[in-house]
C-alpha cells in the first residue's frame, strides 16, 4: 500500500533528511513578480503594454526625425522618463512588500498532528 518516510531533522538524521528532502518540492509561498535580475526589464515590458506608454515612445522616436523634429529631443523624453520611473518605484515598492509579506509567512511556525 501507500506508505510515507518521515525523517526528523534531528542530530544525526539531519544528513538524511537534507539529502532526502531535495527530492521533493518545499511548499515555500511565492507572490512576488519581480526578482532583482528581472525587474528592470520585465517591469518595462508591463509598461510598454500600456497605450499612453507607448504613444509617449512614438512621441520621442518621431521626435528623432529630423524632418518632424517640434521639440528638442531631451524634452520629449522627460514625460516618458518620469512616468517610467513613477510606476517602477511603485511597483518595486509594493513587490518589496509582498516579499517581506511571503517572508513572514513562510517562516510561521505550524503544529503537524497524526493520528
Amino acid at each position: 500500500g501507500k506508505h510515507r518516510i518521515v525523517i526528523p531533522c534531528l542530530g544525526h538524521f539531519k544528513e538524511e533528511y537534507e539529502k532526502i528532502s531535495k527530492l521533493y518540492m518545499n511548499n515555500k509561498i511565492r507572490t512576488t513578480r519581480y526578482t532583482l535580475l528581472n525587474f528592470l526589464p520585465r517591469n518595462l515590458f508591463e509598461q510598454f503594454h500600456r497605450v499612453a506608454n507607448l504613444y509617449f515612445l512614438f512621441l520621442v522616436v518621431l521626435n528623432w526625425v529630423p524632418l518632424v523634429e517640434a521639440f528638442q529631443k531631451e524634452i520629449t523624453m522627460l514625460p516618458l522618463i518620469g512616468v517610467l520611473t513613477i510606476i517602477a518605484v511603485k511597483d518595486g515598492l509594493e513587490d518589496y512588500s509582498r516579499y517581506k509579506m511571503d517572508k513572514q509567512i513562510n517562516n510561521l511556525l505550524t503544529k503537524v498532528y497524526s493520528r
